[in-house]
């Protein structure tokens, strides 16, 4: 190789970006045969399973992350009904409950869909599935 080319490959070489670290982690007994038989079933790496796992993870918690600042958003009177529609009573039930007019109730539900950025109480539903409204149906 000429001079010129070694010169020119030592300062015009395309960037390249530093690996990045790897991390290991200490996982108890059980949840590593877990992850190994899990990797065996897929016929893949161990570390390409778990590191998809923590990706899921990490966006499941972002996203409950999202609804729970959108919830604090939200007035005392709309999350009431929104624990309570998420509870599968009808607007008529609700409105009931809570001595207000269905109008009220229907107001109150389009507010909540837009914040929540959903279309539908079947979607406020799904996005909301995991939490616990049992106190929400106890009070009245």
């Amino acid at each position: 190789m000429s001079a010129f080319k070694r010169l020119f490959y030592r300062f015009f070489r395309p960037y390249q970006t530093p690996p990045e670290p790897v991390q290991s982690y200490a996982l108890d007994a059980e949840l590593h045969a877990w992850l190994q038989q899990l990797a065996e079933q897929q016929k893949r790496p161990l570390d390409e399973v778990a590191n998809e796992l923590l990706q899921q993870a990490r966006l499941q918690r972002s996203a409950e992350d999202a609804n729970l600042k959108i919830w604090s958003a939200l007035s005392p009177r709309q999350q009431q009904i929104a624990a309570l529609v998420c509870s599968d009573y009808t607007n008529q039930e609700i409105a009931s409950r809570l001595n207000i007019s269905p109008e009220t109730v229907k107001s109150h539900m389009r507010s909540i869909l837009r914040e929540f950025d959903v279309h539908s109480k079947s979607e406020l539903r799904r996005r909301l599935a995991g939490w616990d409204f049992s106190l929400w149906n106890s009070s009245g």
